[in-house]
């Protein structure tokens, strides 16, 4: 059992039923949930060893947050306890036409106040086969930026693997601000997350031509990445095709060697709830480097996951290895050369 250790900011997430506007909402309903999180979750549940690295207010709510994890598996012995509050977000949920929204309260939470010193990162990162960490965490708060430059750089020096997720969120800070900070990350990571979008606008690369098929661009931009940053072994994304809230298409890739892996295209009927299909992807891909999956086994696996999570209500994806691959097709994904 390897273990990984995971950095962000856990909170507590409010969100509407089916068809009922936050503005005249008279119930809510809760579930804690955060990107690096639902991450270790899923990691917990397919049989790793998984710490989560935070810090959580020192009242109730900082306990549920340590019940939560606990109940899945994932180790609590670096969760800090103190700081003024959790960061709280509220999600109006989606139907049919109309997009889920989603209204972030989350200025001074605890996490975001985290000193680097805080936190012994030497034995954190003791006997670590991997790190994730995610943009999310680095847009909390500018000293967060450098707190999520030293905890790699740190991750490095024990030979730790590590894994970013870009996780762009407009609404926490500007594409210039997270462009600066990514640009100093990449030099020292082993598994990037990142889609064309992120490769045009907050890397700066040159549109792809417009006559290529998709996962032709997404191999191009890849492609450029893995040359300007020859340390990222692996990048991964999705392709989500949006019929209506209710119903997406999903597609994954995976980037190994200069080839690109894409699993079919999986159609997701009646979802129940979008919220942490990504982090499950992002899981599914970590679990299959730590497990020497092929490819192919790799992307398929990594796709069922987040489409599974879409069936479930919460941030989190709560299936097992054993359920995904009952679930995901035996056919081999794609590969795209």
């Amino acid at each position: 059992m390897k273990k990984v250790v995971t950095f962000g900011e856990i909170l507590l997430r409010l969100s509407t039923d089916v068809g009922e506007r936050l503005s005249q909402a008279r119930q809510i309903n809760m579930h804690y949930g955060g990107a690096e999180a639902n991450v270790s979750v899923s990691l917990a549940l397919f049989g790793h060893d998984v710490y989560y690295v935070s810090k959580v207010p020192n009242n109730v709510l900082g306990i549920a947050v340590e019940n939560h994890l606990k109940s899945y598996g994932v180790h609590t012995d670096y969760l800090l306890k103190g700081g003024e509050r959790l960061g709280t977000y509220y999600v109006e949920s989606g139907v049919g036409p109309r997009s889920a929204q989603v209204t972030y309260d989350r200025k001074n939470s605890s996490v975001s106040q985290l000193a680097a010193d805080e936190l012994n990162w030497d034995e954190i990162f003791k006997d670590t086969s991997l790190f994730h960490v995610t943009g999310i965490t680095a847009a909390l708060a500018p000293a967060m930026r450098e707190v999520v430059l030293y905890s790699l750089k740190k991750a490095k020096e024990y030979g730790v693997a590590t894994s970013f997720d870009f996780n762009y969120r407009a609404k926490l800070w500007s594409q210039q601000e997270a462009a600066e900070a990514i640009k100093t990350y990449l030099p020292y990571v082993d598994i990037c997350s990142c889609g064309e979008l992120d490769a045009i606008y907050l890397l700066g690369m040159e549109k792809a031509d417009e006559s290529l098929k998709p996962e032709e661009k997404l191999a191009y931009y890849y492609q450029i990445l893995t040359e300007q940053y020859p340390n990222i072994r692996y990048v991964s994304s999705t392709f989500r095709g949006v019929l209506s809230a209710s119903t997406n298409t999903l597609q994954g890739n995976f980037y190994k060697d200069g080839v690109l892996y894409q699993s079919k295209a999986f159609q997701i009927d009646h979802i129940v709830d979008r919220v942490g299909g990504g982090d499950a992807f992002a899981a599914g891909i970590l679990h299959g480097i730590l497990k020497g999956l092929a490819p192919e086994e790799l992307i398929t696996f990594a796709t069922a996951a987040s489409v599974l999570k879409h069936t479930v209500h919460g941030d989190c994806n709560v299936f097992t290895e054993d359920e995904i691959l009952a679930f995901a097709n035996s056919a081999p994904g794609r590969i795209v050369r």
